[in-house]
């Protein structure tokens, strides 16, 4: 009788309804068989596969063929004994066991990616530092510091992306960043924060407005402010609320410029850093009114994840901002 010989290094295969696992052989009807766990690399696939939507664009992505990804997903879909995607007309989308799959699929890449990253760390600050940061904190705080980190650290490739302070908690949970300033105070259990800088909040209007007392009898106030997500604007809603201003009306832009432009254009009202008039728009185009210490004062935090590999690019970063104490208010 001829032999049949298999070598399997990796994991098993399956044929029909058998499971050749090197040795031994079993079939679904084997009484205690079990699947061999699922590996990273097929919840690589799974997890490209779920995050652009089709076979093809993961096959693309992985510069792998598109056979070879539906394949993989077949495979994990017989490990597991369910379906993980639905399939549509033009693509796929996770069905309910895909998407409870898919975070674990994203933290285990998360995991080999930092061990990877902490295995090669020599200790000498080098390689990719990806960090956010709110758009205020960039145009104030940052540009020295980064210019004077990047000259002292040339082998790290820095990379600043600017963001709400909700989306910048989110990239930082999701381990996108490895750390961010943002808004404080920060309770979060997964996440370590330091305070380092504090500023001092301001009403900013238009130069006809005279007072906030003036703005307030006014009616009809328009608040104008970033995409949800944004800190400041909780802050000023409850500040108008103080002063008797219920459920202002609300216009949203991208950015601080287009924020300043129309406070100055009278379309509304904004809360922001006070330092900004004067270092970085020019004074006199808006009205600034200064606020009790309560209201105004708020502390910027660097948040990191307290479970990730402190890598010595960010360490040396960290170092630079005094980690643990308050820098003084930027002078306005």
């Amino acid at each position: 009788m001829r032999q049949l010989r298999l070598i399997f290094t990796r994991r098993a295969i399956f044929t029909g309804r058998t499971i050749f696992t090197g040795r031994t052989i079993f079939t679904r009807s084997t009484p205690g068989a079990m699947f061999l766990p699922m590996d990273a690399a097929d919840l690589r696939f799974f997890e490209a596969v779920a995050r652009l939507g089709g076979m093809g664009r993961a096959a693309e992505e992985l510069h792998t063929v598109q056979s070879n990804v539906t394949a993989r997903i077949r495979l994990l879909e017989e490990e597991l004994r369910t379906p993980l995607f639905r399939r549509l007309p033009r693509g796929v989308e996770p069905t309910a066991a895909g998407r409870r799959l898919l975070p674990y699929a994203r933290r285990v890449a998360n995991l080999l990616e930092e061990a990877r990253r902490a295995t090669l760390d020599n200790g000498t600050p080098q390689g990719p530092l990806v960090i956010g940061a709110l758009e205020t904190t960039a145009a104030l705080r940052l540009s020295h510091m980064l210019s004077a980190y990047v000259g002292a650290y040339p082998a790290v490739d820095m990379t600043l992306r600017t963001g709400t302070t909700c989306e910048l908690i989110g990239q930082v949970l999701d381990n996108r960043l490895e750390g961010a300033f943002v808004c404080g105070p920060i309770v979060q259990p997964e996440l370590d924060a330091s305070t380092v800088f504090r500023e001092e909040l301001a009403m900013l209007t238009a130069p006809s407005v005279g007072s906030l007392d003036a703005l307030a009898a006014a009616g009809d106030v328009r608040i104008v402010v970033l995409r949800s997500g944004c800190s400041y604007r909780q802050r000023l809603e409850e500040i108008l609320a103080r002063r008797g201003v219920a459920a202002p009306r609300v216009l949203e832009f991208g950015t601080i410029e287009a924020l300043f432009g129309c406070v100055a254009a009278n379309l509304g009202v904004t809360l922001l850093p006070r330092a900004l008039v004067g270092p970085v728009w020019q004074e006199g185009r808006v009205a600034v009114h200064a606020l009790p210490s309560a209201e105004a004062l708020v502390d910027t935090v660097f948040i990191r994840r307290r479970d990730t590999h402190l890598s010595s690019a960010l360490a040396a970063f960290l170092a630079m901002l005094q980690p643990g104490q308050a820098l003084p208010m930027a002078a306005e």
